[in-house]
């Protein structure tokens, strides 16, 4: 493998990731940003991201001269072979990606991009952006390429260094294969197509995982209806190879930085392009259904009826990130049980492991505490709506000893039935039979 001169736009998870992974297979990298706090902190190995192993990776290029920080996203690009765009594509208005900030950079680095150079479109994009960069860009001496991201947030950077495939879509095969030999040293089968089929597959990943999801949440609810067990369902039919294990347990719906957006962004575009695909809008309609009827329960079990008010009512909300391992919010499913709750007029007390009490962008929603006995004071019922681990060890007996109520809604079905009820709780689940307390 011939080290190569790289940049990377935006250090977000997928950009910092790409970059600190980058250096540590040999490559010399830049790392730009347009925000000079954040590029001070990782100039000095501070990573404010919680992602396993992600420190480590940062630390090692620095100290080995391989990944430099800097807010000049011209000075980074000057000297790059090729440069990876991993700009933010948020849910824009209609449902569509938003694509400025990939425009913007476009923009600012079209007259400084070294001749040959390959741009790389790492962030995920709707099909045709590689052509709208390219037009961008103006420059018939530079090729854009997509190289789409498959990483797991709280498995980022295992995911980078042991993938699954790697996909390229480009129409010069040069570019190419010179985007293949930065990942030489993997161990990954390569997949070679054409940037619409490369923007595709990141989509079409993202469709058919939220489908599994709310495939999962929706037989949760058939098996509660029979008296099936959910767990032992999903494990019967996860054996078949076609099928599999992965993506098959129910929750509170799901959410995070793609499933959702993503979702949204095809539909848009099969909306705008004539194309019915009904699969896909009951797959959104499914997860926000889910996430009601979950808040009916609630409610019914407060005995407030499933469509009463909930005002008054007090709640402990165990986790608030969107998935176990990770500080991100955006879109958690457990924020959007968290609105649906207070719209009801629930009084919400929050405990997550991953987030200090000092969030104003919460207070609004939550009152978010450091102590998860101190979430349950005068609490009708605990709801886990996070996968932490920790929450295994929480003291319940103490839990219940300071909640007005004694139902936890184990909406991940994470927690020992038994435990709970020696502690004097009634467990609840999802697609599980429920466990009543000791008396």
């Amino acid at each position: 493998m011939s080290a190569r001169h790289v940049a990377v736009i935006g250090t977000g998870y997928v950009g910092l990731t790409t970059g600190a992974c980058l250096a540590f297979l040999g490559h010399s990298v830049v790392c730009a940003d347009a925000d000079p706090h954040k590029v001070e902190r990782l100039r000095g190995a501070r990573v404010d991201i919680l992602e396993p192993g992600l420190p480590e990776r940062v630390r090692e290029g620095l100290e080995a001269g391989r990944l430099e920080f800097t807010g000049d996203t011209a000075a980074a690009v000057a000297e790059a072979e090729v440069v990876f765009l991993c700009l933010p594509t948020p849910m824009g208005a209609g449902g569509a990606a938003d694509l400025a900030a990939v425009e913007a950079v476009a923009g600012q680095v079209r007259d400084v991009l070294r001749p040959g150079c390959v741009v790389v479109n790492k962030s995920t994009v709707p099909v045709g952006t590689c052509e709208r960069v390219a037009a961008l860009l103006g420059r018939a001496d530079v090729s854009v390429v997509s190289n789409p991201e498959f990483l797991r947030e709280g498995r980022a950077v295992e995911d980078f260094l042991h993938p699954d495939r790697i996909v390229i879509g480009a129409a010069d095969q040069d570019a190419a294969r010179r985007v293949a030999g930065l990942y030489a040293a993997l161990d990954a089968p390569l997949v070679l197509t054409d940037p619409a089929s490369a923007e595709l597959t990141k989509y079409a990943a993202n469709f058919f995982l939220a489908m599994k999801l709310s495939f999962a949440n929706n037989l949760a609810v058939l098996c509660e209806r029979f008296g099936a067990d959910v767990a032992d369902v999903t494990e019967g039919i996860g054996r078949d190879p076609r099928i599999g294990p992965a993506f098959l347990r129910p929750g509170p719906g799901w959410g995070g930085s793609c499933l959702p957006k993503d979702t949204h962004a095809l539909l848009t575009v099969c909306d705008r392009s004539g194309v019915d695909f009904p699969l896909l809008r009951a797959t959104i309609e499914t997860n926000v259904a889910h996430q009601r009827r979950l808040v009916e329960r609630v409610a019914a079990a407060c005995g407030c009826g499933a469509e009463g008010s909930l005002h008054g009512v007090r709640l402990a909300l165990y986790g608030l990130t969107f998935k176990a391992g990770t500080s991100d919010l955006r879109d958690s499913p457990a924020l959007a049980v968290a609105r649906l709750l207070r719209e009801r007029g629930a009084e919400l007390t929050a405990y997550d492991p991953a987030l200090r009490e000092e969030r104003p962008d919460l207070s609004d929603l939550v009152d978010l505490v450091d102590d998860p006995v101190r979430a349950a004071e005068g609490a009708a019922a605990c709801l886990v709506l996070t996968e932490w681990p920790q929450l295994r060890d929480v003291d319940w007996a103490a839990v219940a000893a300071c909640m007005s109520g004694h139902e936890v809604h184990d909406w991940r079905n994470l927690l020992d039935p038994d435990v709970l009820a020696r502690a004097g709780l009634s467990w609840r689940g999802i697609g599980r039979p429920a466990a009543a307390r000791v008396a």
